[in-house]
Parts: structure tokens; C-alpha cells; sequence
């Protein structure tokens, strides 16, 4: 709350009128103009600036918004640089390149959307890393399906889908610790309580998968292929040692080292690789690729496409948007326009599905809004909680609700922290993929079946009020 002696509360109305003003500018900018998410956040923050001026904050409470916002989001800030970093040494290291090449070897064309969904959900529920599968097996994934020939949106999708189900459904996933957190819920029990929706949501997008992936590698690719696989063996170093990186990512997951230390664990023995590899390459050649990123020189464009790629600047879009959308989250918060909008909804709530159902577009909100994973958990978490308890919901059906509006939905806002990143990771725009990520789309859905029917909705005994 401003500190200013001439700040009047927000009313409902008004924060409603602001943020459709904000929705509107930036829907119209990102899907209307085609504008890089940047340019209209920009807008939005100055007209938040001025209108908070003209109300009569002072500008230590407009900086302060700021602070705060930017403050959540300096450690995945930090990793993002970091996954910049790997990316590049795991191509020079032939670690991509190799997953490329026994990818080609190991999985059918024909069931290769289907196959790329579930690989990556099952490596993510072992690592708990959404961001670390797209970046890294990901990035593998995405070179064999183009090469194929499959429309880069569905592998997009696929991978982004498995991705999201594998950190879900992990115990060592933040995003899932902070749901069963806020929600005062155990840990595993949460987890085991996410399968009402999670399954569902899972099976339906498998059998999506299935049917739009059923020849989707054409038959003029084939020739690609063996082509593509005869420049990674002729120019990278094809070994089943680079399975070595992921055996560490997964030993790191196991014993909960933090983010930051499995990459820069990673980031070394890679490095390590190339010396072994290439034992006269210059220092100054390897700095320049952790900043730049790997430059593909193998005299085949479409593989020098798919793998010049990685550094440091490559992940600077991706932080400059970041650090936009969390100032502009700090500052709705600072003035409580997020607040005043939702705190009514709870009081307006009639029966299980609807509670269940505002719960979730409060989270699809706080995304929209905000554009920040963290705080799309946080605020539909502190503000329904007392709503679910007095309606005989347990802490575990706000905590499914919290994952299904929130965690999830993150990956399909273009100027989200985690729609940013995925984008810009694999290359392929938010609203390209959007349509085929079938998990994101359809845990909500799901969710909001269980809370109209009550299968799974967990029950407690009705909390009178205060």
C-alpha cells in the first residue's frame, strides 16, 4: 500500500477498468500488431506510472513496486543465464547432438509427437525442471522432429507439454512445493491428489498427440535425415559418454541440489568434454561461446539452423521481458489493483464449482496480469483459501486448483516469465505452440470437471467463520 498522505483506496470499478485498459493494450499489441510482448508492457508500465501519479503516489512508492517485483524473479533470472551457457557447451560438447543422433536410432517416426510428449513427462517428474528438459532434451527433441519434417509448433507443444506434467507431478519441483505451501497441504499428498486432473489431462493429450503425430514425418524427409545424421557424426563428437551431463542432472535432482549448482556442475564437466575432445582449443574461444552462444559451421544449413544456438545474449530478450513483467507485477501489487479485483470474487461464490472454478480463472488471471509463475500460486492461494474452507474444502483441493490455474497456464502467456523462456528456448512464438499444448489447455478443464462433480474434490469439515 502507497505511503502517500493523498492516496485514496482502489475501488473495484476502478482496478477492473485498469486492468481490462492493460489487457486490451497488450492482447491488441502481441496477437493484433504481431509486437514483440516488450514494446506493449512498456506502455502499460507508464500508463500504470502515470495514473498512479495522478492518484497521488509518490515516486519512492512507484520505485519501491518496482523493487519488489523485480526481486522475485532474480534467481530464475540467474538460471536463465546459466541455461544460456549450457545450451552452448552441450552442443560443443556433442552432448545435443548425440541425444540427436540415438534419438534418430531409438525412436519411430511414426510415433515420434507421442514419444517426444512422454519422454520428456517422464524425465521431468525424475529432474523436477521444466525449464531444464525444454533447454536440454528439449533442444534435442526439437532438432529431430524438424528434420522430420513435423510442424515445429507440435513439437513445441509436445515437449512443453511433457515438460510442464513432468514438474507438476515432482516432488522436487518448486513450483509444486510452493502450491502444497501456500495451501498448508502435505507435499505427497498434494501430489497423489493432482492425478484427478492430471491424468485426465495427461491421456487426453497423449491420444491428441497420437492421432495429429500419425504421419506427420513425411516420406521426403527420410532422405533428411540420413543426411543430417552423416554432419553430426562428420562434425561433433557422437559418444554414449554424453549421457554423462544428464546422469549428473539426474544424480543432482536426487539429492535436491539447487538449480544453480547442478548447472554450473554441468556447465564444468561440459566444458571438460571439449578439452578432452579438442585439447588445443583456445580459452578465449569457449568464453566467447558461453557469451555468444555456439556458432554451426558444418556446411549444412538446416543443421547449422538447429544448432547455432545458446550464450548468454541469446537469453537477454528473454531477462529484458522478465524484468518488465515483474516490475509491472510489482506495481499492480504496490496499488493493489490485483487484490481489490479478486478479494470481492470470494465473497460472491455459490457451491464447490463455482469456488473451484473463480479459483482457477484467478490464477489464468494473475498470468495474464502479472505474467509471473510464483505470484499466479501465491495470490489465488492467500485470497480462496478461507473461501474453500468454508465451503467444506480440504487445503488439498485448493492446492490442485493452485497448480491447475497457475503453474501450468504460465507457459501460454507470450509475455509470461515461463512463455518467454520456452519460446525463445526452441525458437517457435507462444501463440504458434499455444494451440498444441494440450496439457496446459486442458488441466483447467479438468479441474473445474472435479469441482462440479466433486470426483476427487477432497472434503473437510466446515470452518465457521470468524
Amino acid at each position: 500500500m502507497p505511503h502517500s498522505e493523498k492516496w485514496r483506496p482502489v475501488k473495484l470499478p476502478e482496478a477492473l477498468c485498469v486492468l481490462l485498459i492493460m489487457l486490451a493494450i497488450m492482447g491488441l499489441g502481441v496477437i493484433k500488431f504481431g509486437l514483440s510482448p516488450q514494446t506493449p508492457v512498456i506502455l502499460v508500465i507508464a500508463l500504470i506510472i502515470l495514473w498512479a501519479r495522478i492518484r497521488g503516489a509518490a515516486w519512492d512508492d512507484i520505485h519501491g513496486g518496482i523493487i519488489d517485483g523485480i526481486k522475485t524473479g532474480i534467481i530464475p533470472i540467474f538460471i536463465f543465464l546459466l541455461i544460456g551457457a549450457l545450451i552452448s557447451v552441450w552442443i560443443a560438447a556433442g552432448i545435443i547432438p548425440s541425444m540427436m543422433v540415438f534419438g534418430f536410432h531409438l525412436i519411430s517416426a511414426q510415433w515420434f509427437v507421442p514419444s517426444v510428449f512422454l519422454v520428456c513427462a517422464i524425465i521431468g517428474t525424475s529432474i523436477g525442471s521444466a525449464f531444464t528438459i525444454i533447454s536440454t532434451i528439449g533442444i534435442a527433441l526439437f532438432g529431430i522432429g524438424t528434420t522430420m519434417g513435423i510442424n515445429p509448433a507440435l513439437i513445441a507443444g509436445a515437449i512443453i507439454s511433457g515438460a510442464i506434467f513432468g514438474d507438476k507431478t515432482s516432488p522436487l519441483s518448486d513450483s509444486t512445493n510452493l502450491a502444497s505451501a501456500i495451501a498448508e497441504s502435505d507435499l505427497f499428498d498434494h501430489i497423489r491428489n493432482l492425478m484427478w486432473s492430471t491424468i485426465p489431462a495427461f491421456v487426453v493429450s497423449l491420444v491428441l498427440y497420437t492421432i495429429l503425430g500419425t504421419g506427420a514425418a513425411t516420406q521426403s524427409h527420410l532422405g533428411k535425415i540420413q543426411t543430417t545424421l552423416t554432419v553430426l557424426n562428420s562434425n561433433f563428437a557422437i559418444t554414449w559418454w554424453a549421457a554423462l551431463p544428464l546422469a549428473v542432472m539426474f544424480a543432482c535432482a536426487l539429492l535436491k541440489i539447487p538449480a544453480i549448482a547442478t548447472l554450473l556442475m554441468n556447465i564444468g564437466l561440459a566444458i571438460v568434454m571439449i578439452f578432452i575432445q579438442q585439447p588445443h582449443i583456445a580459452i578465449t574461444k569457449i568464453a566467447t561461446m558461453i557469451e555468444s552462444g555456439f556458432v554451426a559451421k558444418t556446411g549444412n544449413a538446416s543443421v547449422d539452423a538447429l544448432l547455432s544456438r545458446g550464450g548468454i545474449s541469446a537469453m537477454m530478450s528473454t531477462v529484458s521481458l522478465i524484468l518488465l513483467t515483474l516490475s509491472l507485477g510489482g506495481l499492480l501489487m504496490k496499488f493493489n489493483l490485483i487484490q481489490t479485483a479478486m478479494v470481492p470474487l470470494t465473497k460472491r461464490l455459490k457451491g464447490t464449482g463455482a469456488a473451484v472454478t473463480v479459483a482457477i480463472l484467478a490464477g489464468i488471471g494473475v498470468n495474464i496480469f502479472v505474467g509471473e509463475q510464483y505470484l499466479s500460486v501465491i495470490l489465488p492461494g492467500k485470497a480462496f483459501k478461507l473461501a474453500f474452507n468454508q465451503r467444506g474444502l480440504a487445503n488439498l483441493a485448493l492446492s490442485r486448483v493452485l497448480e491447475d490455474g497457475g503453474t501450468v497456464i504460465n507457459y501460454l502467456i507470450p509475455w509470461g516469465v515461463a512463455g518467454a523462456f520456452a519460446a525463445n528456448t526452441l525458437g517457435v512464438s507462444t501463440l504458434a505452440y499455444l494451440p498444441f499444448c494440450f496439457f496446459s489447455l486442458l488441466s483447467p478443464v479438468f479441474s473445474i470437471i472435479s469441482g462440479f462433480t466433486g470426483w476427487g474434490l477432497k472434503r473437510q469439515p466446515v470452518k465457521p467463520t470468524a
